[in-house]
């Protein structure tokens, strides 16, 4: 069965962004425009090929309204934003620990795992934190490497920073990666 999403654009510092909203105002994808294809690529595993169909939306969202007051200092504004995506168990269980992030903090993999009740499962943990498919709102951005270093984004590198920046009330500068250098 054929699965009809709404799909709307703002214009963000960190880039144009896409939103991916269904029927009921449920979340369902967001990334930015220039990540169209991981989007594209997520959708499919999430769904299946061919099971969902695109329409633009004929007015702005909730979820685009909140995303704007997110970007323009309100970082809260996202917080009760509803999500549904499909995914495994364990995957909404990494994907309902990250909403639990506080704006501007970070934990590890490891701590992440820990919380679930599953420390042994760094891995596992990366790998679906990589499978989100709503940054920002399932705040991925927030969770770094053991070491403390930023790992990777599926916006690229560049754009984490600016959104940890951002939360930490900073006033970060955006800074696009110049052509063919690595995020």
């Amino acid at each position: 069965m054929t699965q009809t999403f709404f799909v709307e654009h703002i214009e963000t510092p960190t880039g144009r962004m896409r939103i991916v909203s269904d029927d009921a105002h449920n979340l369902r994808a967001l990334d930015w425009d220039d990540h169209e294809p991981r989007m594209q690529d997520l959708l499919r595993r999430h769904y299946g090929a061919n099971a969902v169909q695109l329409r633009q939306a004929s007015h702005p969202s909730a979820a685009a309204r909140a995303l704007l007051a997110y970007f323009d200092g309100d970082l809260d504004a996202i917080a009760k934003l509803p999500t549904a995506t499909n995914g495994t168990a364990f995957q909404h269980t990494v994907w309902s620990a990250l909403r639990t992030i506080p704006n501007g903090r970070t934990v590890s993999y490891g701590a992440l795992a820990a919380q679930i009740g599953r420390p042994k499962a760094v891995r596992a943990v990366g790998l679906a934190n990589g499978a989100n498919p709503i940054s920002i709102v399932i705040p991925c951005h927030r969770v770094i490497g053991a070491d403390a270093s930023l790992t990777g984004y599926g916006g690229g590198l560049h754009r984490k920073r600016w959104l940890l920046a951002h939360e930490r009330g900073e006033r970060p500068l955006f800074d696009e990666p110049r052509q063919g250098a690595t995020p």
